[in-house]
């Protein structure tokens, strides 16, 4: 029989409270659908480090309003900032977003 106070693995250290792990958890749900992640990284691979709304809805294939639905909830998780500019709203990624995802991960 294995005496089972003896550890057999070295021991592990949370660094990540629960708080941040269900603030995280959103994050990576939002990212977990396929049409966001790719709006996402439409947004993150944008050479001038925005792009308009207007220009998202035909690389993923989706109509307007669906488009600006999945672009609302990567804004709630703060994956991205967003800023209206008359009648369009311009995306960026949240930069202090992504690094605490990049941080979660190691």
């Amino acid at each position: 029989m294995k005496n089972l106070s003896t550890r057999c693995c070295s021991a592990v250290s949370t660094t990540l409270s629960d708080e941040a792990a269900v603030a995280m958890a959103s994050r990576f749900a939002a990212l977990a659908d396929p049409v966001r992640l790719r709006l996402f990284n439409l947004v993150a691979s944008s050479l001038t480090g925005e792009v308009c709304a207007c220009d998202l809805a035909e690389p993923v294939g989706k109509s307007q309003p669906t488009v600006s639905h999945h672009m609302k909830l990567l804004h709630d998780a703060g994956l991205v900032r967003r800023e209206k500019r008359g009648t369009w709203v311009w995306y960026s990624v949240d930069t202090d977003g992504l690094a605490e995802l990049r941080a979660a991960v190691g």
